[in-house]
């Protein structure tokens, strides 16, 4: 299993320190998610019914109406590969390990690519995710509809993973007529702060978003979740609030860093990212005193994600004072 963000309880039992007494910074999830409310008794006794509200609620959402719902995108990544030939595939990097690491276990040539000076001759599929994880770099869409135009000549794939996105909506693709080759992945996880929901959506040409429900099989995602997702969704007033809210906590995020010389290398409105060679040292530390940020080898950096309350600013700031 490749490492992530979260997995708390290792790190409490390593440090030693209740998994209460931790303010995790290292998944870039919304701390302030969408205020789910208590769920009718009958949400509990019912399969899950795709003809439910949930992908009309989607579909105006995402402005798009090619959408299948899956069980977070990650399942959406695992199974993408199985639908190719042996392909070569270039992901512009460093990025979410998840994508390489499917594609090559299902026997794909990858190799790690850098957009701004990237040749796309040679290559099949290329994965991009925008904005970036964890760098941030965000990618226009016209670089990306070049880069499809060309793929699509030798019937390829462009796989665009948008699970950071909707603080942006306006530079996404979905709104754009569903496209041959083209396939955009969506998470409830990041910016609605519903990652225990596990739910996304794949939106694709038809018949590929026929081959991954028939891979997922019957009831895929929990029928609490579809309840919960069409409702967060719907709920516009929220969306614009958050989205205002996240903008200026990452800035925040970012000016507080800069004060203890972590200068951010890159970021977006739900994490910073600091490149350091004293990465090691500093999540060490930070972790002594009960925040878990995320560390990165390739290159070293820390992805640090937005505290949440204003007591865990004024956590963050006494803990870099002490570095």
């Amino acid at each position: 299993m490749l490492e992530h963000g979260g997995r708390l309880r290792r790190f409490a039992t390593h440090y030693q320190r209740p998994e209460a007494d931790w303010l995790d910074l290292s998944t870039g999830i919304n701390p302030n998610g969408w205020p789910v409310p208590d769920l009718p008794a009958s949400i509990w006794q019912r399969l899950p019914d795709n003809d439910d509200d949930l992908i009309l609620a989607a579909q105006s959402y995402y402005q798009t109406e090619n959408l299948l719902v899956v069980p977070g995108s990650q399942a959406a990544i695992q199974l993408l590969p199985r639908f190719r030939v042996p392909s070569r595939v270039g992901i512009v990097s460093p990025t979410y390990a998840e994508h390489g690491y499917c594609w090559q276990q299902a026997g794909h040539q990858v190799q790690n690519v850098r957009l701004e000076s990237c040749d796309l001759t040679g290559l099949d599929v290329l994965i991009v995710v925008t904005p970036n994880n964890p760098t941030g770099q965000k990618i226009s869409t016209d670089q990306l509809l070049i880069c499809h135009q060309e793929l699509q000549q030798r019937q390829g794939w462009l796989i665009v993973d948008e699970a950071f996105i909707d603080t942006n909506p306006q530079q996404s693709l979905l709104p754009l007529d569903a496209r041959d080759g083209l396939i955009v992945l969506r998470s409830l996880g990041k910016f609605f702060g519903l990652a225990g929901l596990r739910l996304g959506f794949v939106s694709a040409p038809k018949p590929l978003l026929k081959q991954l429900e028939h891979a997922l099989g019957p009831w895929p995602v929990a029928h609490a979740s579809r309840y919960i997702a069409t409702q967060a969704l719907e709920d516009t007033d929220w969306q614009q609030q958050t989205r205002r809210q996240l903008k200026h906590a990452s800035q925040r995020l970012a000016a507080l860093l800069s004060e203890y010389k972590l200068y951010a290398s890159g970021g977006c409105d739900l994490f910073q990212w600091v490149k350091t060679d004293h990465a090691e040292a500093v999540h060490h530390q930070l972790a002594e005193q009960g925040i878990l940020t995320r560390l990165f080898d390739e290159p070293a950096s820390l992805r640090f994600g937005l505290p949440g309350l204003e007591s865990d600013w004024q956590r963050l700031q006494t803990a870099l004072e002490m570095l």
